[in-house]
């Protein structure tokens, strides 16, 4: 069942992006952005659990991915500019990149099966 492996992982994941996005101070606008995309991962593969298709499944799970390099993105911007410690940015990064490789892995499987 490596759907909801991957639904408890990225639930953890937007936890941990929202207790990372608290201690960010003085920057609202990328807290903000970090918060949507790193909150919006899994909430499309939770939606992607009652798609509507084959092909609404896939689409789900492509926009959780693009979700995911987009959280990738500004956890790197953060970390350059100091506002989060390498530290912080190589846990959540080595968590992002996780599930990143789980969604490219079931989105192929879907497609195969298609």
């Amino acid at each position: 069942m490596a759907e909801n492996k991957l639904a408890d992982l990225s639930t953890e994941f937007a936890v941990k992006i929202l207790n990372l996005t608290d201690g960010i101070k003085g920057h609202y606008s990328l807290a903000n952005q970090l918060e949507r995309s790193g909150t919006s991962i899994g909430a499309n593969i939770r939606e992607a659990k009652y798609a509507h298709s084959k092909a609404d499944f896939i689409a789900k799970l492509q926009i959780s991915l693009k979700e995911c390099y987009e959280t990738e993105y500004w956890i790197e911007i953060a970390q350059r500019a100091n506002i989060i410690s390498e530290e912080n940015e190589k846990s959540v990064l080595h968590d992002c990149g996780s599930i990143r490789r789980m969604l490219i892995a079931s989105i192929n499987t879907a497609k195969e099966n298609l």
